[in-house]
């Protein structure tokens, strides 16, 4: 690795060729960084005016700090389209993981919280169940019409490889 970088030094066309196949930038990270940063500050801030002991809201702050931080430099010019790709990466990595880290949280509460949390939980499984079947029998809708037979009904067998 060393020898080839070495070598790509005395010709500025081989050194740019060399970086590009052996090393992977990760756009967007510095924009992400900054953002997450400034909604796990805001987010302690406001646990601290509420009294509450814990960070309110951070994540969602930096998110949405993260999507009109995008939209203003895509606006004015100031994001190259690697980096658009590269914030578009890391918000679309950084939702699931909150999710699940925040269901995480919520399901080890519900379950110290007692029985009460539990039945909560049970009966808002039970009235969405409910209402998705209530709905899809009120509205019956149209059936889709019947498709034509194609010339060929018979299977083919193919022969032996795939072709």
């Amino acid at each position: 690795m060393m020898a080839g970088l070495r070598m790509a030094k005395n010709n500025n066309k081989q050194l740019r060729h060399y970086l590009r196949t052996t090393t992977m930038i990760i756009y967007g990270v510095a924009l992400l960084a900054v953002c997450t940063l400034a909604g796990v500050i805001v987010g302690d801030f406001l646990g601290v005016l509420l009294g509450v002991k814990s960070n309110v809201g951070g994540v969602g702050i930096a998110m949405i700090l993260l999507i009109c931080a995008r939209l203003y430099m895509h606006r004015n010019g100031g994001m190259s389209k690697e980096c658009e790709f590269g914030v578009g990466f890391w918000g679309a990595m950084y939702i699931p993981v909150v999710v699940a880290m925040a269901a995480q949280q919520n399901v080890v509460t519900a379950l110290h919280g007692g029985p009460v949390a539990l039945l909560a939980a049970v009966g808002a499984v039970l009235v969405c169940g409910l209402t998705i079947a209530l709905i899809s029998r009120s509205h019956r809708g149209e059936p889709l019409p019947a498709l034509e037979p194609s010339p060929e009904t018979q299977a083919q067998v193919a022969p032996a490889g795939g072709r």
